[in-house]
């Protein structure tokens, strides 16, 4: 079973709230290629069309993997991630590539 793991934005966000997530993410890339390298537990990760007001998303391999990751990714540990969930997920098709 797979896991799809959200990070939610602060609808109240702030500008400087904003700056510091912008501060933190090569903190947060770096750390994301060193996970997804070492474990191969990431299959894709991105935003949706305005991160500030939609957030973003990840499918990993496991809840495991998924669990992980958030728990020492710069943007949780810092406290910029305004709600994080992770469900696990069943898919059904796989398209060709």
């Amino acid at each position: 079973m797979y896991a799809v793991s959200f990070y939610d934005p602060d609808p109240d966000t702030t500008p400087e709230r904003f700056q510091r997530i912008v501060e933190a993410y090569p903190r947060h890339k770096a750390y994301l290629d060193a996970f997804a390298a070492e474990t191969g537990d990431v299959l894709m990760i991105g935003t949706f069309g305005d991160p500030g007001t939609q957030g973003s998303m990840a499918v990993f391999r496991s809840r495991e993997a998924a669990e992980r990751f958030r728990d020492s990714d710069p943007f949780f540990t810092e406290g910029l991630v305004y709600r994080s969930r992770i469900l696990d997920w069943d898919p059904i098709v796989f398209a060709e590539s």
